[in-house]
Order: structure tokens, then sequence, then C-alpha cells
């Protein structure tokens, strides 16, 4: 008959540390110092490096990073639009990405580049164009034409 005080434990029982035993006075952790206190080994830092000035302070620092004034442009080429766009048609952010070319909702502002060819003439609408796609656009008789809210500065990135 199973009775509830002759049950054997599914369990093994657990090491307890730092009890002395046949390890002698120091338990196991060696002598002295941080890692032998209580607390020692779980408290340490990760690049604790015992009080001297650690590497990332010795070091020195370099650059400069404009990381809160920096645009990230969603970049098109003008040769892109060759084949995906029919003669006359205007081209502006809800167009590119109803056609694939832009893949998030939350993008950035979008600048064209001038590589590639374009036969067709297109009205381009974008935040910023370079030089040599303002070039390959007004070669096929189309326009480049600012966003409204870039045309107050009149200024291509």
């Amino acid at each position: 008959m199973l009775k509830l005080n002759q049950l054997t434990s599914i369990s093994a029982k657990r090491k307890r540390v730092g009890r002395g035993g046949a390890k002698g006075g120091t338990c196991g952790k060696g002598t002295k110092g941080q890692l032998a206190r209580s607390g020692g080994r779980s408290e340490v830092k990760a690049f604790f490096e015992g009080g001297q000035m650690p590497l990332s302070r010795r070091l020195p620092r370099r650059g400069f990073t404009n990381g809160a004034f920096k645009k990230e442009y969603t970049i098109i080429n003008v040769g892109d639009l060759e084949n995906q766009f029919d003669a006359g048609a205007t081209i502006d952010k809800n167009v590119l990405r109803k056609n694939g070319f832009i893949k998030s909702k939350n993008e950035g502002p979008i600048k064209f580049l001038g590589n590639g060819t374009l036969t067709k003439n297109f009205i381009v609408i974008g935040d910023a164009f370079s030089k040599s796609a303002v070039q390959v656009i007004e070669k096929a008789n189309g326009k480049a034409q600012l966003t409204k809210e870039q045309a107050g500065d009149r200024t291509t990135a």
C-alpha cells in the first residue's frame, strides 16, 4: 500500500555551499579577497576592473555623431521609374508607395538620384533631388518638383 511517509524524493538534495567539511576553513572559495566574501561573486559587474580606471574611460573619445538632426532619405533611382510608369505620369510619395518603391508607412523624406536613363516624361515630386537626377528628368522633357514642405527653402540635398 502506498503511504505518504514512505515516498522517495524525486528531486536531488541541493548542494549547500560554504559549509566547510572536507574543503577546510575556506570552503573551496580560495583565500581572502572580494570573491571569497558573501555576495562577492554575484555582485561583481561584468566590466569592473577592481577599482582601476576602466578601459572605456582610459581611451580617448573621437568623432562626432549628429544623430539628433540627421535625415534618413528613402533613395530612388530615376532609371527605376522608366519601367513602372507610363509617359506623362505624376509621381509622388503615394504613387511610389502603391507601386512598392516605399515599403513602410513611416518612411522619411524621398530623394531621387540620377542613376539610369529616362525616355518618358514624368512630373516627379520629391523631397530632394541630386543635380544629375534633375538633369536626367529635364532631358526627357519632364519636371522635378520639390514637395510643399521643401519648396520654401528651394535647396536640393
